[in-house]
């Protein structure tokens, strides 16, 4: 039997690339939306799901295994972007945030474990951030709402292996991708401490994510892990650079890597 695939946020970016790969390999796969119906452009089945919603949640996934029997992968991609300084971004985007980014998959995992255990099987897998290794200067909510994700990730693994649901994380660099033109900006404020840097701030990230690598990358990571008998706890895929300063992070002193980090933000 074909495996069934549910991928939150497959409607554009990461996720619709990974859905129309996936599909292409054989897998039954179903993506969401807030507007479903409002998107004319995919190829893959798309559910109307709001991660910031249970109940959305819930009726996405009863959606689900009432039309296909059972959920074998759910592949956690919904997320926002966020940058601002701490000190000027309003808390009620810090809330969306991770409302967005952590609560919504852990409701999510919450409404597929019970379909999980009684399968005895399933696959999740978290799409996190190489961003989450570390505080980044005007991402600290974005940085810190992936890093949560991926505590959680290996606190769950450690709960559900009895049932033999495997968990796992995905963190990627930068991709090319229209989440720069979805992520909350806190406004740069004419006469704030922060305008000129952040502004600087602002400016290179919206060039790391359009001159970032192909989506289809990841897609290809995802259908290698879907593959593994025994995925690993955590899994980075972008750039070598990217991938390197998580190991960099580890082996260095805090300072020494915090001086690196603003040299290369140019602080």
């Amino acid at each position: 039997m074909k495996k069934v695939i549910l991928i939150t946020g497959g409607s554009s970016g990461i996720g619709k690339a990974i859905g129309e790969f996936l599909l292409e390999k054989g897998f039954v796969v179903y993506g969401t939306s807030r507007n479903a119906s409002a998107i004319s452009n995919s190829n893959i089945n798309l559910v109307d799901l709001d991660v910031r919603n249970p109940d959305s949640i819930k009726a996405c996934v009863s959606k689900i295994i009432e039309l296909e029997g059972k959920i074998d992968v759910l592949i956690n991609n919904a997320g926002v972007g966020i940058t601002g300084p701490l000190e000027e971004i309003p808390l009620e985007e810090i809330k969306n945030n991770f409302e967005t980014n952590v609560f919504g998959p852990i409701e999510t995992m919450k409404a597929v474990l019970p379909q999980m255990r009684l399968q005895k099987s399933g696959l999740i897998i978290n799409i996190t951030s190489i961003a989450g290794y570390m505080g980044l200067p005007f991402r600290s909510v974005y940085s810190s709402s992936k890093g949560a994700l991926e505590l959680i990730t290996e606190s769950l693994r450690m709960e559900t292996k009895a049932f033999g649901v495997q968990i796992t994380n995905v963190a990627p660099g930068d991709f090319a991708t229209d989440i720069a033109s979805r992520r909350f900006h806190a406004p740069v404020i004419k006469g704030s401490a922060y305008e000129k840097v952040y502004q600087n701030q602002l400016d290179m990230m919206n060039e790391h994510v359009s001159g970032g690598s192909n989506p289809i990358e990841m897609a290809v990571a995802i259908h290698k892990i879907i593959a593994t008998k025994n995925p690993k706890i955590h899994y980075k895929v972008g750039a070598f650079m990217q991938k390197f300063s998580i190991v960099l992070k580890r082996i260095l002193p805090d300072k020494t890597y915090e001086k690196m980090l603003m040299n290369h933000y140019k602080l």
